[in-house]
């Protein structure tokens, strides 16, 4: 069987998810000028419904990613709405820094209920309208920690590397279905989360850099989708080296950060 083409965006459903802020609010102001529909969700009601406001495509839907229960109401909702999805894109998601000096299993659990499990749900809700597309598109937003582990992130980058272990066998389960499967891994982006952490963010980018990079990467549909690409090749090299001299520059790294853990909200 052919693979069918994509559709063009200007012909796209499309269904974010971790819309209220940060990447998701760029990607709201970047996708709502080139797509045919745009759902967001997040958490924040009132918020969404001042974003969506002055977008005549965007449909605005509140729902908790780790709610099963109110991610399978969105879904109804699209579903009554418009049949379908092209893309979704699990943008929401959360970090909170590990001291192991208080270790804190319920701030693991926190970060991984939000980043792993609500990305479990969006998929579930999501899939049946993906497969009424005629090419269907799953984006998640992973992280550029996955390629070097570092201090204080065990909960955080783990997290994210579930989230691309997770796609990477989703691509090739619905490979046969003709839907394709993207993870974005950004660097650091300036946004309401990264404002709030305390150590200095080499070629830290702006959030509307930051959608603009994932929208042109949307059209092509790769595997990974990463930026800034100096940044994100440098953790991938370090990535690399042997173990004893990963540790010899992430413990340099580690004894230069707070001790406290922060939360770091959606």
């Amino acid at each position: 069987m052919k693979k069918p083409l994509p559709p063009p965006l200007s012909e796209q459903i499309i269904w974010l998810t971790g819309a209220s802020s940060g990447i998701g609010a760029a990607l709201l102001h970047g996708l709502s000028k080139r797509c045919q529909w745009l759902i967001i969700s997040a958490r924040n009601s009132d918020r969404l419904q001042q974003l969506a406001e002055p977008h005549p495509n965007v449909v605005a839907l509140s729902a908790d990613v780790t709610s099963r229960d109110a991610m399978q109401a969105v879904a109804a909702d699209i579903a009554a709405r418009f049949g379908r999805i092209d893309t979704l894109i699990a943008n929401a998601g959360s970090c909170e820094y590990l001291d192991v000096r208080q270790f804190d299993s319920a701030l693991v659990k926190r970060v991984i209920d939000t980043n792993v499990y609500g990305l479990v749900n969006s998929l579930e809700a999501a899939l049946p309208l993906i497969r009424n597309s005629q090419r269907g598109y799953l984006v998640a937003v992973s992280s550029s920690v996955t390629y070097l582990a570092l201090p204080q992130a065990q909960a955080y980058g783990a997290s994210k590397a579930a989230v691309r272990y997770f796609m990477e066998a989703m691509r090739a389960d619905l490979a046969s279905e003709h839907i394709d499967v993207s993870v974005v891994s950004p660097g650091f982006v300036k946004t309401p989360l990264t404002d709030r952490n305390r150590f200095r963010m080499p070629m830290r980018i702006s959030a509307n850099v930051a959608a603009e990079a994932i929208i042109k990467g949307l059209q092509r549909r790769p595997w990974e989708i990463h930026f800034p690409r100096r940044f994100t090749w440098l953790l991938q090299l370090l990535g690399c080296l042997p173990a004893d001299l990963r540790l010899a520059l992430t413990r340099r790294a580690a004894t230069r950060l707070p001790t406290s853990p922060q939360k770091q909200p959606d």
